[in-house]
C-alpha cells in the first residue's frame, strides 16, 4: 500500500473510531485558544483547562491581560510550568493583537508566526479550529503516529512532519486527521507499552506487531 493510500485508509479508519474531532482545550474567544495553547506546552490539557477556567474569570478581556501586572499573570498560571516565560507572551500577546490587528487572533500563518510564544502548532490550531483552514498541528502524539503509520522516518522535526502530511492528506480532512490522532494517541498508541491488540489501525498500519496478532499461548506449568 503506496503513503497516500494509507493515509487515506487511516483517516477513514479514524473517522468511524473518533467521529467527533476537536481539540480537548476549551475556550470561548479566539484568543482564549490562542493563550491556552501556549499554555500548553509541556503542560496537559486537562491542567491547563482547570487553570484557564479560572484564569479567563480574572481577566474577561484582552484588555485586561494587557494591562494585568506580570506578577498578577503569572499567579494565574503557575501550576502549568514555565509560568515566567508563559505570562509574557500572554501579556505581550494580548498587546500586540489590540495595537496591530484590532483585538482579532490574524486568519493566517505569517502574522500568527509573529506573535510572541506562537509556533507553527499553535498557529496551525489557530488556523484550522477558529478559521476553517487546511492545517497540520504536528504535537508529540501526531510526530509519534506519522512516524509508526510510515508516513515518515525516524523523523522527529516537526516542520518535516508537517510537510510530509500536508502532501498525503485532503486537505479538508487534515485538522480532524491530526485531532483524531492525538486521541487515539492518547488511548491506543501511546508511547510506551501501545494496545495494538486494540488498535483501529491495525489492518493498514506497518508497525503492527504480526507475530503478536494472536494472544500468546500460556506456557504449561511444570
Amino acid at each position: 500500500m503506496r503513503k497516500k493510500e494509507r493515509a487515506q485508509a487511516v483517516t477513514e479508519l479514524l473517522k468511524l473510531g473518533y467521529p467527533d474531532a476537536k481539540c480537548a482545550l476549551e475556550y470561548t474567544h479566539d484568543y482564549e485558544l490562542l493563550f491556552a495553547t501556549r499554555l500548553s506546552a509541556q503542560c496537559t490539557d486537562a491542567r491547563v483547562n482547570l487553570v484557564t477556567r479560572d484564569l479567563f474569570v480574572r481577566f474577561p478581556t484582552l484588555e485586561s491581560f494587557a494591562s494585568a501586572p506580570i506578577e498578577e499573570i503569572e499567579d494565574g498560571i503557575k501550576t502549568c510550568g514555565l509560568f515566567h516565560t508563559k505570562a509574557r507572551d500572554l501579556k505581550a500577546a494580548a498587546i500586540m493583537l489590540l495595537e496591530e490587528y484590532g483585538g482579532r487572533v490574524p486568519d493566517n500563518m505569517d502574522d500568527l508566526l509573529r506573535l510572541p510564544g506562537i509556533g507553527r502548532k499553535t498557529a496551525n490550531l489557530i488556523l484550522g479550529d477558529i478559521y476553517g483552514q487546511p492545517a497540520v498541528v504536528t504535537d508529540t502524539h501526531c510526530i509519534r503516529l506519522s512516524n509508526r503509520l510510515g508516513f515518515v522516518k525516524d523523523e522527529k522535526d516537526p516542520v518535516k512532519v508537517e510537510t510530509a502530511l500536508r502532501a498525503l492528506l485532503d486537505p479538508a480532512e487534515s485538522s480532524d486527521f491530526c485531532h483524531r490522532l492525538v486521541l487515539h494517541g492518547r488511548e491506543v498508541c501511546t508511547a510506551r507499552s501501545p494496545k495494538c491488540q486494540n488498535c483501529c489501525l491495525a489492518t493498514v498500519c506497518p508497525s503492527f506487531p504480526m507475530d503478536n496478532a494472536k494472544p500468546a499461548k500460556r506456557k504449561p506449568k511444570k
